[in-house]
């Protein structure tokens, strides 16, 4: 079926309105009409090919809610009218040792939302940026927040399981001192669930202007890493560090501030790579860098329960679908509190 989406037709074009087309549900499939997509970096990124393999026409959007309209003869979990929401992959082989544990989004053959392999027209899947999704049952996920905060949970898909998941991994909670670096669309919702996991909460900006707003997050304190006596004030003390810039930096000023076995875990996905590390400074205390990338269905539906269950939704701008090329244009200058979500009604033309 044709429905009406936003996409590009090339790296050096700007988002459009175009007509894609659906498959119909087949057995074990849900259709979902879209109520509002999330914004991420990655769709820019993915649609002006600073990420290699882009395919076009590329239809960004994997942060994902709306309501059942139809399912396939075999699905059980969810029926016409549930709120459900669709995250970053749409199918995985379910027969790697990954796909076993709970970890599609580790499988070598995990198929993103958009621009990834599938039968489907034209080749390769489109993603949120549209009125509709048709998605097999495995990879849909239940909503119980209140239907009013839908456009805020939207973020969650993406957002949310990405911090959510190094929190839980390297088992932040009461007692941990642990750094969120980066205030923007991940650092928000890291601090937020890192709070609210009962850490103490240490958020890191480049910005004197962003104190308070990092406070009413749920931040205990924050640094401005550019102040080389409140960066020292903090050596040797963290836990975890969670590192959610996507720029390239200096890691060694962060893995300094880590105590002997500490960690700090790398989100952000820069276009081109950080400088090297100092190695001393991580062999000298068996500190570590790691990186963690979304997480499997079973955790982000434990992610979405934990939000729901603590009131956490992202801080969200709401948009019109004929805004995103000015959006995406404010969210590369940083000009967004936190995160852009589509109004998918507005994408009816």
């Amino acid at each position: 079926m044709l429905i009406n989406a936003i996409g590009t037709y090339s790296a050096s074009q700007p988002l459009e309105s175009m007509a894609i087309t659906r498959r119909e549900p087949g057995p074990q499939d849900v259709q979902i009409a879209i109520a509002y997509c999330g914004v991420c970096h990655s769709d820019l990124h993915q649609a002006r090919s600073e990420w290699a393999g882009t395919l076009y026409p590329c239809v960004p959007g994997h942060e994902i809610v709306g309501r059942v309209t139809a399912v396939g003869n075999a699905v059980s979990r969810y029926a016409v009218g549930d709120l459900v929401g669709v995250g970053c992959m749409v199918d995985s082989c379910q027969q790697c040792e990954e796909c076993a544990e709970g970890l599609e989004n580790y499988c070598d053959h995990m198929v993103l939302t958009y621009n990834g392999p599938t039968q489907d027209a034209p080749g390769h899947t489109l993603g949120g940026y549209s009125q509709q999704i048709v998605v097999k049952e495995h990879y849909v996920l239940r909503i119980t927040h209140p239907e009013a905060q839908l456009a805020a949970v939207a973020p969650l898909l993406c957002a949310g399981i990405t911090t959510y998941s190094p929190l839980r991994h390297w088992h932040v909670g009461p007692g941990k001192k642990v750094g969120v670096v980066g205030i923007g669309g991940l650092g928000h919702m890291g601090i937020k669930l890192a709070h609210a996991m009962g850490a103490h909460v240490v958020a890191f900006t480049t910005s004197e202007s962003k104190r308070n707003a990092a406070r009413a997050l749920g931040a205990d304190d924050v640094v401005v890493s550019r102040n080389d006596d409140e960066m020292a004030a903090h050596v040797k003390s963290f836990d975890f560090i969670l590192n959610t810039v996507a720029a390239p930096h200096n890691l060694d000023a962060f893995t300094t501030l880590l105590k002997r076995d500490g960690t700090m875990t790398l989100v952000g996905a820069p276009a081109t790579p950080h400088p090297s590390p100092e190695v001393f400074n991580l062999i000298f205390r068996r500190r570590s860098i790691a990186g963690s990338m979304i997480g499997g269905i079973p955790e982000t539906q434990e992610m979405l329960d934990f939000c729901a269950e603590h009131g956490i939704v992202a801080d969200i701008e709401l948009i019109r679908g004929d805004e995103i090329n000015e959006a995406w244009e404010r969210m590369v200058k940083g000009d967004v509190k936190y995160r852009f979500v589509i109004d998918s009604a507005t994408l009816a033309g």
